[in-house]
């Protein structure tokens, strides 16, 4: 039974970037950025791709996030299913051009209320992941 939108929360994270849309697209989107500041994957800027994102921080654990691409913008939108760990959510990347480089907003939809933890997880999260691919953005500078 699936559930009304209105009893899910959502994580929202928001921040200016000093590089334009096209350059935080690219990281966004090609796989072996991907896997510096997210995860490796098997991504393709395709709707309906299925991909996989994977992650061995120990060598005893491995995780796994089974995605699927629900929409492709070039340098606009990019969203796609995250599911791990029994959650079934939608992660959205949306870039919006400004004066100064792109404002960039994560949000990850789909929290019921019962995954508080997976819902204080994701909003720990999200700031130190897009710190991370800032830090991948800043280095295709030095390429």
């Amino acid at each position: 039974m699936s559930r009304p939108e209105a009893e899910t929360r959502t994580v929202i994270v928001e921040r200016e970037v000093g590089y334009p849309p096209e350059k935080i697209w690219r990281a966004l989107t090609q796989p072996h950025l991907i896997e510096e500041w997210l995860m490796k994957n098997d991504f393709k800027p395709v709707a309906g791709h299925r991909f996989k994102l994977r992650k061995e921080p120990k060598p005893e654990v491995s995780i796994v996030v089974d995605c699927e691409v629900l929409k492709v913008e070039p340098n606009k939108t990019l969203s796609y299913t995250w599911d791990a760990f029994g959650l079934e959510s939608v992660v959205t990347f949306t870039l919006t051009p400004t004066g100064t480089g792109t404002r960039l907003r994560v949000e990850q939809s789909g929290f019921p209320p019962e995954m508080r933890s997976a819902y204080k997880g994701a909003r720990a999260s999200w700031p130190q992941i897009l710190a991370a691919l800032e830090q991948v953005i800043k280095s295709m500078d030095e390429d």
